[in-house]
């Protein structure tokens, strides 16, 4: 059994994590734990602050009693809003207050696109643009280029969580460019993992969403690798090991 924790920020679409879960369809256990939001806005000071130590700290407390092997801060704006190296910071104090291996989700981004091979990329963001250029500034700190962003403009995740299938795939065909090898998007409180099959399909190239890469850092932490092609591409990488 491997066993992940997420620490996710609120309450807006954690319930993509119990149906990864069952689409991994293995001896894979998920716990999440949610922390305090603080302010509920897209904002450059309350993402920030989302994502303290303090907060972090005390998500953690209750993540030890799961018995995880790696954790994920499952929030990717509380973790680029830092840069490059606030980020890398945010981790490492993680790390040593979990006393276990940890990420977060704009690594997770990064990793996974490097997984798939995708160096130009397009982001489609839920945020507003100020919030969204600074993702851009973090995927250009790994030498990641950035070929278009469509940002919706959304300031609250709650709203966010309210978006349905239509909204989503809107903003997928939006932010699409046609020489982006991948396309981004970098909002857990989008409800993506029942779509982004359907997404590949329609845009023909390869779809990170944050839930998915979240999950996915977390079974890169635990040295698993998982194939379940019902959660598109990056999950179908070789060498695969099939549960």
């Amino acid at each position: 059994m491997t066993a992940l924790g997420f620490l996710y920020p609120g309450h807006s679409a954690e319930d993509d994590y119990p149906r990864i879960e069952q689409l991994l369809g293995s001896d894979i256990r998920m716990d999440l734990v949610h922390t305090d939001i603080g302010e509920d806005a897209h904002r450059a000071d309350a993402l920030f602050a989302m994502g303290s130590v303090d907060r972090l700290a005390t998500g953690v407390q209750a993540l030890r009693l799961t018995g995880a092997d790696a954790v994920v801060w499952a929030c990717t704006s509380g973790g680029f809003v830092r840069g490059w190296d606030g980020a890398h910071e945010q981790v490492r104090t993680l790390a040593r207050t979990a006393g276990m291996p940890a990420s977060s989700t704009s690594f997770g981004f990064v990793h996974a696109a490097r997984e798939i091979g995708a160096r130009r990329v397009a982001v489609g963001a839920t945020y507003p643009d100020d919030v969204a250029a600074l993702f851009v500034e973090f995927l250009a700190a790994d030498g990641m280029e950035v070929t278009g962003v469509t940002a919706a403009g959304i300031v609250t995740a709650a709203e966010v969580g309210s978006w349905g299938e239509v909204e989503l795939f809107a903003l997928a065909r939006a932010a699409d460019r046609p020489d982006a090898q991948a396309l981004l998007l970098p909002d857990t409180a989008l409800h993506t993992a029942a779509h982004i099959p359907a997404l590949e399909k329609e845009l023909g190239k390869p779809v990170l969403t944050a839930n998915q890469v979240t999950v996915w850092e977390g079974l890169r932490l635990a040295d698993r690798r998982v194939n379940a092609p019902s959660l598109g591409a990056l999950f179908t990488r070789e060498p695969i090991v099939q549960v």
